[in-house]
C-alpha cells in the first residue's frame, strides 16, 4: 500500500471565495509546505489565480504539487451549464499545466483529479445530516443534475484529467440512497468517487462499510475528524453545514470520533494506492489556528501508521 498525504484551502476556512476573511493563497501554501505536506488542491474555483505559470512559480518554491481542483457549484440549475463548463476548462488547464503530483505503484488514475460537489441549495443546506428531513430531487431535477455532471467528467476526460464524484453534505448528494443512484446513473469509465470520512459520518454512515461497499469506484479519498459533542448539539438545531464546522463540528483528526485505525486496517487489506487529503473546514477567522491543526492531524496519522511528511509509505 503507498499513500500520500495532502490537504486543502478549506483547512483554512477556504470554502466560499466571496467571505472578505479569506487569507491569501501564499500563506495557505507557505503553511502547508511547513506542516510537511507536499501537495494540496486548488480550492474553491476563483480561490488560487487561473494562471498556470504565477501558481506554478509558488508551489516550485515550496515543492509542491496540487492533487485536485474543484467543482463546488449547483449542479442541479440546467442554466448553469454554461458556468459548470466554462469552470472545468479553466481547472483543468491550470492543474495540468503545474508540477506534476506523483504516480503511486497500483493508482488508478494519475492526479490530478477534479473533485465534483453539489452545493448552493438553502434547503439542503439546513437539512445536512438529517435524511429523513432533506428532499430529494424528482427524477427530471435528478436527470438534470446527472446531465451537468456527464457535461463536466466529459471536458475532464479531454483534458486527461478523472473526475471524481463528492458526496457532500448540504448537498444533492450527500446520503446513502443518493450515493447508490448517482453510481448507478453514470458509469465507472465517466467518473470515480471521492470519498470522505467526514462527510459520511455527517451522512449518518459508517465511513469502513462505505469505502468498503464503493471499493471499486474509490479513486481519491478525504479525510476529516468530527467532534462528537459539538457535532450532536449542532444535529439538535436548524444550521448550515459551514455554520456548524465555525463552531468547531470538524476538529483535527484524532480528535474526534473517526476509527481511523479501522479505516487503515481496511485500505491495507485492500491496497489502496493514491492519495488521502486531510481536510478540516473552519472559519477563516480562525485560520489562526491552521498551521497547528494541519501539523497534529499529520503528526496524528503518522502515529496510527499512515505516510511520514511529504513522503509515500510503503506497507
Amino acid at each position: 500500500m503507498t499513500i500520500t498525504i495532502t490537504t486543502a484551502p478549506c483547512c483554512w476556512g477556504v470554502d466560499d471565495v466571496s467571505n472578505p476573511n479569506l487569507p491569501d493563497w501564499r500563506l495557505v501554501l507557505e503553511e502547508a509546505a511547513a506542516a510537511g505536506y507536499g501537495g494540496l488542491e486548488l480550492g474553491p474555483y476563483g480561490y488560487m489565480p487561473l494562471d498556470a505559470e504565477a501558481v506554478s512559480s509558488e508551489l516550485r518554491k515550496r515543492g509542491l504539487y496540487v492533487v485536485a481542483g474543484t467543482i463546488f457549484d449547483n449542479l442541479v440549475d440546467p442554466a448553469n451549464r454554461e458556468s459548470l463548463e466554462r469552470q472545468t476548462r479553466q481547472i483543468c488547464a491550470v492543474t495540468t499545466a503545474l508540477p506534476k503530483p506523483p504516480l503511486a505503484p497500483g493508482q488508478r488514475f494519475p492526479a490530478p483529479y477534479l473533485t465534483v460537489m453539489d452545493w448552493g441549495h438553502d434547503a439542503r443546506d439546513y437539512a445536512a445530516g438529517h435524511s429523513d428531513r432533506a428532499v430529494r430531487l424528482d427524477d427530471d431535477a435528478w436527470a438534470g443534475m446527472v446531465a451537468n455532471i456527464r457535461a463536466i467528467t466529459r471536458i475532464a476526460r479531454d483534458h486527461g484529467v478523472r473526475a471524481v464524484i463528492h458526496p457532500h453534505a448540504g448537498g444533492h448528494i450527500e446520503f446513502a440512497d443518493e450515493i447508490e443512484r448517482i453510481t448507478r446513473d453514470i458509469p465507472a469509465e465517466e467518473a470515480g468517487l471521492c470519498l470522505d470520512t467526514g462527510h459520511t459520518v455527517y451522512a449518518g454512515m459508517d465511513p469502513v462499510a462505505t469505502l468498503e461497499k464503493y471499493w471499486d469506484r474509490l479513486d481519491y479519498i478525504h479525510f476529516k475528524d468530527i467532534e462528537a459533542a459539538k457535532f450532536a448539539e449542532a444535529m439538535s438545531r436548524r444550521i448550515r453545514f459551514f455554520d456548524a464546522c465555525a463552531e468547531g463540528v470538524m476538529c483535527p483528526i484524532g480528535e474526534g470520533c473517526i476509527d481511523y485505525p479501522a479505516i487503515l486496517a481496511l485500505l491495507d487489506r485492500r491496497g489502496y494506492a493514491g492519495f488521502i487529503t486531510v481536510e478540516q473546514e473552519r472559519d477563516p477567522l480562525n485560520a489562526g489556528g491552521s498551521l497547528a491543526d494541519v501539523r497534529k492531524s499529520r503528526r496524528y496519522l503518522e502515529t496510527v501508521g499512515f505516510a511520514r511528511p511529504a513522503m509515500e509509505t510503503t506497507r
